[in-house]
């Protein structure tokens, strides 16, 4: 059963542990504009491993996360898995033109969620309009990133393309310090990056041995030679 249809129990919502300051969807609102945004507002805790909503489900909701990560996939007629994207605390989800979602939401970590029915939403753009501008400015966001997948999958090298993932995720994860957490498993980026575990992996021990990359253990990376690894990354 995924989130979406298990029956949740109302909560009392607390922002007390969201430290998401002007990455918030709720930053910038008044003390009383909060207030009737918490009306429409809930959260969910979910544990890693589990299917937030599935592929052409009804799409009643919209997400952010404030704790944790989660993965976006397709899976395409033949069973494989295409992984779209990886997205972390700030990042805005559910997002659809049609009445279904267009992908399947799994968390990969333990999960923390603000979540917002569709329909009680839109029906505050007219009160609170800087939610309406957020939320195209999250639309905006999610185009660039398929862009850019594109590209990734299209005109890059598996060398190319594993230092690419390496240099974003670094950019959102390491906070300026060259050790940071995978929290996706060698599959997971497999299939985000269109390769297979083994090229990965082999990727992966090569920039090592090349002194770019040291890896402490299976869930970390830590960066050694910025520069260069950009320099791969961009083509060079």
């Amino acid at each position: 059963m995924t989130l979406e249809r298990e029956k949740v129990e109302a909560q009392v919502v607390s922002c007390v542990h969201c430290d998401l300051g002007a990455m918030a969807f709720c930053a910038g609102l008044s003390t009383q504009q909060f207030r009737r945004f918490m009306t429409v507002l809930g959260q969910a805790s979910i544990d890693p491993g589990v299917t937030i909503f599935r592929e052409g489900d009804p799409a009643l909701n919209l997400y952010t996360i404030t704790a944790g990560a989660v993965k976006l996939y397709k899976l395409l007629s033949d069973g494989r898995r295409q992984i779209t994207a990886f997205l972390f605390p700030g990042d805005f989800f559910g997002l659809s033109v049609h009445e279904g979602y267009a992908y399947t939401a799994e968390s990969m970590t333990p999960v923390v969620l603000c979540r917002f029915p569709r329909r009680k939403l839109e029906a505050l753009f007219d009160e609170l309009p800087m939610l309406e501008k957020k939320l195209l400015g999250a639309t905006t966001q999610e185009l660039a990133a398929a862009q850019e997948q594109m590209l990734l999958l299209g005109r890059k090298t598996a060398r190319e393309r594993v230092a690419t993932f390496l240099v974003v995720l670094w950019r959102r994860l390491g906070d300026k310090t060259p050790v940071f957490a995978l929290p996706m498993s060698r599959s997971d980026i497999a299939d985000f990056l269109g390769l297979t575990i083994e090229t990965v992996s082999r990727t992966l021990t090569g920039l090592k041995r090349d002194g770019l990359i040291a890896l402490p253990d299976a869930n970390h990376v830590a960066i050694q030679r910025l520069d260069d690894l950009l320099c791969i990354a961009e083509g060079g």
